[in-house]
């Protein structure tokens, strides 16, 4: 099925690694553990979650909702927009026109 997006791929991933960053246990998701995460500086760690992000993004467009940690990402196709849900809460949107 696939994604389909109007802004420029590079500001959706740069939204997207932004708001990966903010949710608790995200580096579980990559097979890590704490410690190795922790043992990582800054530009590593923001490097994993681009990559991540990237992943997902393909990702959703074949298996939407996808877990991270304790959140769900999902893509709503007809709102032209990943959402990133922790509990009853909204997390994060990523617009993609």
């Amino acid at each position: 099925m696939g994604i389909k997006f109007g802004r420029e791929y590079s500001d959706i991933i740069s939204d997207f690694t932004d708001a990966l960053q903010g949710i608790d246990g995200c580096y579980e998701f990559l097979e890590m553990t704490e410690d190795e995460w922790g043992g990582m500086d800054v530009s590593e760690q923001t490097e994993c979650i681009k990559t991540l992000a990237d992943d997902l993004f393909y990702g959703l467009g074949t298996e939407s909702p996808m877990t991270i940690g304790e959140c769900t990402v999902t893509h709503d196709a007809k709102r032209h927009l990943i959402r990133i849900d922790h509990g009853e809460g909204l997390t994060r949107v990523i617009h993609l026109i």
